[in-house]
């Protein structure tokens, strides 16, 4: 295959694609997000069968726990595809609307008009649910996209990508509004990352390597995240009850996720009675904890055993493990807190743990990140839970697209003025 070639061909395309995608009325674009659902659910077994056939390959290539991980489909995850655009189709159409609207001494009304940025490209690995997530989520904004998925999920990203398109095209839409690349050579992302001319805006979602790549080399705007580094601050004044299921859900109910929890920080006067319990039901589910020594301590007088403990290095303290460890450290107080997640984390999620409505919101104004959290599990950062239907990633930028980006996130917008002859003097 003549690679650039190729990649040239789908930009044409999508360029071309993204003039009726912006165009598109919501009736048509809700019709076939519904068509893509009904169509991923009568093909159930087509989509597991693929899925199982690249499972297989994952495994003889070596592929790591935290990685198949992501790339296993089960009928639960392909019935959360299918609702996942349903939703979409449901949520309010962000094209086309006008806010801010102000009159002018000279007569004129500015304001805004929401609009799609054009043609997006997604770059992924192993994560079959986001050709449907990414799709409809464009769709929806009246955005076209070239999707390019990880070789590990090649056969069932073609099988979801077949709904889609089939789904486009009953509902009206063109077929090349979503485009699935169909060649695993990773030349195909060089080319997809350097076409501005024909794509506006990249967004990856994959290892740290893959993004760190795209971010160093792409001539196209990025919207990104480099690793989830998320924390746990338990506060002088949390409620013991709420952090032992916050923490429990945060770090372990699935390793492999940005959003999960890793790193712990514990406020010095409750680390004798929190730890203790923290640390046995963490040893309990297999979690290794890396400590500062004074947690180590606390932890092992609590008769915590010691294969789940282990001293922290500075690496730990900016990990993110996707795995069964988590970082564990005593700090003196909420300053110490905010110092700590601000200089090691990822700027993704952190939550804190207390009943101080004060020490809640400096928390909430002082921690830099995407997500920052009251009471809750970090695993709430998530576009779904976030109300915006499947997300298309979660950016860590300082740009118009940050935390989850959902449909908003992906469309800008330009001004535009309402005159009635009115001249500049």
């Amino acid at each position: 295959m003549d690679i650039p070639r190729y990649m040239q061909d789908l930009g044409r395309q999508a360029r071309a694609a993204s003039r009726l995608m912006a165009a598109a009325s919501s009736e048509a674009k809700n019709t076939a997000l519904r068509t893509i659902a009904a169509k991923i659910r009568a093909r159930r077994e087509d989509l597991l069968a693929a899925n199982a056939r690249d499972l297989e390959q994952a495994r003889t290539d070596g592929l790591a726990p935290a990685m198949l991980d992501r790339l296993t489909l089960t009928a639960k995850s392909i019935e959360s595809m299918a609702a996942g655009l349903e939703q979409i189709a449901t949520l309010p159409d962000p094209v086309g609307e006008i806010t801010n609207v102000k009159r002018r001494p000279s007569g004129i009304q500015v304001g805004h008009m929401r609009v799609p940025l054009g043609v997006i490209g997604i770059i992924y690995e192993a994560r079959p649910n986001v050709t449907a997530d990414a799709a409809g989520l464009c769709l929806k904004s009246g955005n076209a996209a070239i999707l390019r998925g990880g070789k590990e999920a090649l056969l069932c990203n073609q099988a979801i990508a077949a709904c889609v398109r089939e789904g486009l095209e009953e509902a009206g839409l063109p077929a090349t509004g979503v485009q699935v690349v169909e060649t695993t050579d990773r030349a195909a992302v060089g080319e997809l990352i350097t076409m501005p001319q024909f794509v506006d805006v990249i967004v990856p979602r994959g290892g740290k390597g893959l993004i760190e790549r795209i971010s160093r080399d792409a001539r196209v705007p990025v919207i990104k995240h480099l690793d989830g580094n998320c924390h746990v601050y338990l506060d002088d004044e949390a409620d013991a009850a709420k952090a032992l299921p916050i923490v429990e859900n945060s770090k372990t109910q699935r390793y492999g996720t940005c959003n999960t929890a890793e790193s712990l920080l514990v406020a010095r006067s409750r680390a004798a009675e929190l730890l203790p319990v923290m640390g046995a039901m963490l040893a309990g589910k297999g979690v290794e904890m890396r400590g500062c020594p004074e947690s180590l301590a606390i932890l092992a007088e609590a008769a915590i055993p010691a294969q789940f403990l282990k001293t922290a290095t500075e690496a730990d303290w900016s990990e993110e493990y996707l795995a069964p460890i988590i970082a564990v450290k005593i700090v003196t107080g909420l300053d110490e807190a905010i110092a700590h997640i601000n200089h090691y984390s990822s700027m993704h999620t952190d939550s804190i743990v207390t009943e101080n409505y004060t020490k809640a919101m400096r928390f909430l104004r002082e921690v830099d990140s995407a997500s920052v959290m009251v009471n809750a599990s970090t695993r709430f950062a998530d576009g779904f839970e976030y109300g915006l239907g499947a997300e298309i990633g979660i950016s860590t930028d300082k740009i118009h697209a940050r935390g989850p980006v959902g449909l908003e996130g992906l469309t800008s917008q330009k001004w535009i003025v309402f005159g009635n002859g009115e001249v500049r003097k």
